[in-house]
């Protein structure tokens, strides 16, 4: 199994930003990180390890990146205001740097993308494919923090109801919300120590209003908002019901 690790400057965050690539073929899986995670942390706690087989075998090609707006929130500001503009510019990258970086890696065409993260990084999962509907094709959701009041302080007014998908999943429609309905988000948690499987039906019901495909799993209560948990439950679904 290859890796490659590479990283550029991106003007629109102003800052170096990383991103991290195992495998030499296969459906492209965009993993984002926990917290403030940085590109590597899915390596250090041993998801790349759990999904060796999938990548053996050719299935996947996975790719991480730094959580940018984690880092920020969590370890340099937690401003509301800054906290909403530092998030929409993430969404920039990912969309205008990140995505072509992977077309470009998987030989040039404009491949459908599986989003997936865990914690924080199921947010950036769900906005992904929110905001981004044509280059990604399901995201997968674990244990998801999706109310950013937890992280971010202050009335950020308009820019923060932006990012919020209670707020922003009601604003869709027209071609991007058309799109959204031949999608499909898949929000799973389990159900001990530090989960909060609430933030996942809320989402879920604001998915299913607007029409746009989607489930929750609960995994029973011996499963926590922990690294063992999200090792079980990327591989599973990755293997049993997303990939084609």
């Amino acid at each position: 199994m290859s890796r490659l690790a590479t990283a550029w400057h991106s003007d629109r965050l102003g800052r170096e930003v990383e991103v991290v690539r195992w495998g030499e073929v296969g459906t492209p899986v965009l993993f984002f990180p926990t917290a403030a995670g940085d590109a590597q942390e899915c390596e250090r706690f041993l998801l790349v390890e759990a999904l060796a087989d999938l990548l053996a075998e050719g299935r996947i090609k996975l790719y991480s990146v730094d959580s940018v707006p984690g880092m920020v929130w969590l370890g340099e500001d937690d401003s509301a205001s800054l906290g909403a503009r530092v998030q929409a510019a993430y969404g920039e990258f990912v969309a205008r740097e990140l995505v072509p970086a992977i077309h470009a890696d998987c030989g040039g065409e404009p491949i459908e993308i599986v989003a997936a993260g865990a914690s924080i990084g199921a947010y950036e999962a769900l906005m992904a494919i929110l905001s981004y509907p044509d280059s990604f094709s399901r995201a997968i959701c674990m244990s998801g923090t999706y109310d950013l009041s937890k992280f971010l302080r202050g009335d950020g007014g308009e820019p923060l109801r932006s990012i919020s998908p209670a707020e922003k999943i009601p604003r869709l429609g027209g071609a991007r919300l058309e799109t959204l309905r031949r999608r499909f988000v898949l929000l799973t948690h389990g159900r001990g120590r530090w989960e909060e499987p609430a933030q996942s039906w809320r989402v879920a019901d604001l998915l299913g209003a607007q029409g746009i495909p989607n489930r929750v799993d609960e995994w029973d209560g011996s499963w926590d908002h922990d690294w063992p948990t999200w090792r079980a439950m990327l591989p599973h679904y990755l293997r049993q019901e997303l990939l084609p």
